[in-house]
């Protein structure tokens, strides 16, 4: 069974929250429902990993969550990086290229994965 329309993407979803009404911590992992639970979810995932496909943040979407949730603003950062708010600014608009040490100071004091900061 595949998902192909949006309908059968609600009903899948409609049918799955009667299945886990169903089902409780005491139901065998064989039972029918448990069955049909599983394989309707394996089939709802391909089709949302297909329609709605989650991409990985930008750096500057990482940055800004980071100081969001540390409460910083730009000048809070920037003495945090160890540089001015006009630099914060410029690479956080894209006007400048992140340094090899405010890559490194992003990775150890906002623990933002090198991987994010390298693409």
């Amino acid at each position: 069974m595949k998902i192909i329309t949006q309908r059968e993407y609600a009903e899948a979803n409609l049918r799955l929250e009667k299945l886990l009404k169903q089902i409780r911590d005491d139901t065998i992992e064989n039972s029918a429902f448990s069955k049909e639970l599983i394989q309707l979810s394996n089939i709802v995932e391909q089709y949302e990993e297909k329609h709605f496909p989650i991409e990985s943040p930008t750096l500057k979407e990482m940055i800004e969550l980071r100081m969001f949730e540390m409460g910083l603003k730009r000048k809070d950062l920037a003495k945090l990086l160890n540089t001015s708010p006009s630099r914060i600014s410029e690479y956080l608009n894209g006007k400048r290229e992140i340094t090899l040490k405010i890559a490194k100071s992003l990775h150890k004091k906002l623990n933002i994965d090198g991987d994010l900061i390298l693409k």
